[in-house]
């Protein structure tokens, strides 16, 4: 068994994001990601084997998707489902407060 908060544990000071594995098994992986006027470097897309949903649980943050042209705004309970090898990057999280986010890799 596995207990936690979401909430809890957030470091003082985020010079990088702070990625935090929660779980994994079974070719499930459930990661925290604290955000704090973070972006995704310049020229920077990620581009993974497997499926994310992610969870925006607190904040703000904009999202690019290679191929489309209008950006994705996310504000708390906007989840967006990432299927795998779309390539995108975070253009903008908020500056004056945590961005957390709840990231599922399956």
């Amino acid at each position: 068994m596995n207990m936690g908060n979401l909430f809890a544990a957030i470091p003082d000071s985020l010079p990088d994001e702070h990625f935090e594995e929660l779980m994994a098994e079974k070719g499930i992986k459930i990661e925290r990601i604290v955000s704090k006027g973070h972006a995704s470097p310049d020229g920077f897309w990620y581009d993974q084997p497997e499926n994310e949903w992610v969870l925006l649980v607190q904040g703000a943050a904009r999202l690019r998707i290679e191929g489309v042209e209008k950006p994705i705004e996310l504000t708390a309970g906007a989840y967006i489902n990432l299927p795998a090898h779309i390539k995108h990057r975070v253009d903008w999280t908020k500056e004056d407060e945590e961005t957390i986010w709840l990231a599922v890799f399956y």
